[in-house]
């Protein structure tokens, strides 16, 4: 090589050498350019945990105009719509384009049905999930039977529509169950992306699947087996994890279904599907009361909500009740002292203007609300049940009578009652509470064996205290 090729090639790599140190500069100044970014999305983020998704448009373009938040379970479906390569080859066919449309439309209404948020469509791939904006523990059912409705309405919309029996549309689905992050953007109009590992493999079970078959990973599998009839598929290999098993939903389990083709959830499901639904009205209500109760309930707190929740299932399956009778006493028990965020005296009555207000968002139908609210008034003081039900509330409203840690709670009792200039000294309390006890009966079999007995022995201990 030529002195003069040799200076060239040595200028040319301390050229290289320069720009790559500049770069370098530059690298380093973007890492802390994302760093403080990241700073200020996270504390961004915390602000907005306070502010519900549904409200985005009313905190302000900082705000609303673009944030991520993670969903722990969320359940994320891909339809591919068969046939709209046909539509794009024949583009002269403006009826089937207007064909398209139609499913969509209806896709997008059975979605909405279930409360699950439409993501996007991605060419003839029809893409939704279910646990976001609002997260709810039942999402991979509300899925599911989405997917058998979709399934259901392209058969149906294919033998109205062809007279000869031929088939121009078909749908074949993929469900996953897992964690995802969701981005939203938009003031006016706020819309989702997701991504993450559940996406991509919903896609990839999609991608599996068969014409008119719906498929479930083994995770989805697992949260809804016990309302769908389901055959094992196989297993489809996903990097770095292993194989995934996957399944196939056929429909509703014959059990939960009102209809032959296992699309049709008949009361059995409801009630069952209630059931698990309830932990999502619980968490709702008791937010409510944590953030709504007066400070001055020391008694009627949130503490004493769960006792009675718990209480109720506890006595309504030693009862020997039906699942429905202990979603009805779970519901009225977590409804019975919500009324105190409006008024102390007349709780009982405003606790069942919430239930009416509220519990028809979550399907219960208007004679169980009725009777929901029957329970609950069966609480006012003094107690006078009419049925099984009614007894069982009111023995678990009153359980503490009974129980070892009775002078600790009734002295809360006390407190807030003397909060509100409704009771004089503590002995003046005492006096009533012995002529309360004594009064007082449980009125279930599984109370007055498990209370009765403690109750005479709280009188003993609190005659002790009466000066």
């Amino acid at each position: 090589m030529s002195n003069e090729s040799k200076d060239k090639l040595v200028g040319r790599i301390s050229k290289l050498a320069k720009q790559n140190q500049s770069l370098e500069e530059k690298i380093k100044k973007l890492l802390k350019e994302n760093e403080k970014l990241a700073n200020q999305n996270e504390r961004q983020k915390a602000l907005l945990d306070k502010v519900a998704p549904g409200d985005l448009a009313k905190a302000g373009k900082s705000l609303a105009d673009q944030r991520s938040l993670k969903f722990k379970m969320a359940t994320v479906l891909f339809a591919d719509i068969h046939g709209f390569s046909k539509v794009m080859t024949d583009s002269d066919s403006a009826e089937i384009m207007d064909e398209l449309d139609e499913i969509l439309f209806n896709f997008d209404s059975i979605v909405s049905k279930y409360k699950i948020k439409k993501i996007k469509t991605i060419g003839d791939t029809y893409m939704c999930a279910g646990g976001i904006p609002e997260k709810n523990i039942t999402n991979p059912i509300d899925v599911v039977m989405a997917a058998l409705e979709m399934q259901n309405f392209l058969n149906e919309y294919e033998n109205r529509t062809r007279k000869d029996g031929g088939q121009i549309w078909d749908v074949k689905i993929g469900i996953h169950t897992g964690p995802v992050t969701a981005s939203i953007t938009g003031k006016r109009k706020v819309s989702y992306d997701i991504k993450g590992d559940t996406v991509n493999t919903a896609s990839r079970v999609e991608g599996v699947s068969e014409g008119g078959k719906i498929l479930i990973s083994v995770m989805t599998y697992e949260l809804v087996k016990e309302f769908f009839q389901c055959e094992y598929f196989g297993k489809l290999p996903v990097k770095y994890k292993g194989d995934l098993d996957v399944y196939e939903v056929i429909g509703l389990k014959q059990q939960f279904s009102a209809d032959e083709a296992g699309i049709k959830p008949n009361q059995a499901f409801n009630i069952k599907f209630g059931l698990i639904q309830f932990t999502d009205i619980q968490e709702i209500l008791l937010d409510k009361l944590e953030k709504e109760l007066p400070d001055y309930l020391f008694y009627h707190n949130v503490k004493h909500t769960v006792d009675v929740v718990t209480e109720v299932e506890l006595m309504g399956w030693a009862e020997g009740c039906s699942d429905e009778e202990i979603l009805l006493l779970k519901t009225a028990g977590l409804f019975h002292d919500a009324g105190h965020t409006v008024e102390y005296d007349n709780h009982e009555y405003h606790g069942t203007q919430l239930a009416r207000e509220i519990l028809p968002e979550y399907n219960y139908t208007p004679e169980q609300i009725d009777r929901i609210c029957e329970i609950i008034m069966a609480t006012k003081l003094p107690p006078q049940p009419k049925d099984l039900l009614e007894e069982i509330i009111c023995d678990a409203d009153l359980d503490y009578l009974g129980r070892s840690d009775f002078i600790p709670v009734s002295n809360t009792l006390y407190d807030e009652l003397k909060a509100q200039n409704k009771i004089g000294s503590l002995n003046d309390w005492n006096k009533l509470q012995v002529k309360f006890i004594s009064g007082h009966q449980y009125f279930t079999n599984t109370a007055r064996s498990l209370r009765e007995v403690n109750k005479q022995k709280q009188i003993e201990r609190i005659q002790n205290l009466i000066t």
